[in-house]
């Protein structure tokens, strides 16, 4: 069975998901974008029962969002990284923020929700100048 790994920016929380992992979601609505600061969340879904908390103590935050639906959003109390989400709607599943992951090549972008709020600025233009590091 396959162990995927991650966690926060500063180390203080980790997680294990013992299992595959599904395809990633990404999500355009404002809260997405506030808590994440950039211009879209990106979110993969896996199976609760298979997720553990190895170390730390994620904080929590409900909200009800343009769903109508309450959301918690799990990040780091410490540092502020996002680590997860949770609906009461689907409490078979967590949603681990694909930015928290070890490996971030597990990360398979499949659809996206909430386009309507997508803002201009979202995607990057690849003739842009930049440098590889």
């Amino acid at each position: 069975m396959t162990t995927v790994t991650g966690g926060c920016l500063c180390g203080a929380v980790r997680y294990a998901h013992d299992g595959p992992v599904g395809p990633a979601n990404c999500c355009h609505c404002a809260d997405c974008r506030r808590c994440t600061g950039g211009p879209f969340g990106i979110s993969i879904r896996v199976e609760a029962a298979r997720f553990r908390l190895v170390s730390g103590s994620p904080k929590g935050f409900t909200k009800t969002g343009d769903s109508g639906q309450p959301l918690a959003r799990h990040f780091c109390g410490d540092c502020g990284s996002p680590i997860y989400t949770s609906a009461p709607r689907h409490p078979a599943h967590v949603y681990v923020k694909a930015g928290s992951l070890d490996d971030p090549a597990l990360v398979r972008v499949e659809r996206q929700a909430w386009m309507q709020s997508m803002v201009p600025w979202g995607t990057i233009d690849p003739t842009l100048p930049g440098r590889p590091r």
